[in-house]
């Protein structure tokens, strides 16, 4: 027997706006049924489980013990820069002058992900 990861669950205090952040990031749409207002709200993302967004009522106080990492489509420093301008905060630069390295980002609630090198970033440091 296993289990089957159904979604990966973030609290927050506006469930829908964040899923739009999450929905650009990604891709992935809105659930058809989520709303503004929406006390629970899920982006679909064509592999791998739901991203849900709860709305809880305390605020994110410490570092995430478990966090996303994004392997973009594009370079990694072109996505950091797409994801800045969609509302993310740059919480810790980890990038090497070699290529090496990652980006450590906060959503607009302040949850912690990373973004990887892509692929094409990983083929050109060979």
């Amino acid at each position: 027997m296993i289990s089957v990861v159904q979604n990966v669950a973030v609290d927050c205090a506006d469930p829908y706006e964040l899923a739009r952040f999450w929905s650009a990031v990604t891709g992935g749409p809105l659930h058809p049924e989520d709303a503004p207002g929406a006390r629970e709200t899920q982006v679909l993302l064509p592999e791998g489980p739901v991203l849900y967004f709860n709305r809880v009522p305390e605020p994110k106080t410490v570092k995430n013990r478990l966090h996303l990492c994004l392997r973009p489509t594009t370079s990694r420093d072109a996505e950091v820069e797409r994801l800045l301008g969609l509302g993310a905060t740059l919480v810790n630069d980890l990038r090497e002058p070699d290529g090496a390295g990652w980006a450590v980002l906060a959503d607009p609630e302040g949850n912690e992900f990373c973004v990887l090198r892509s692929d094409s970033d990983r083929a050109a440091a060979g």
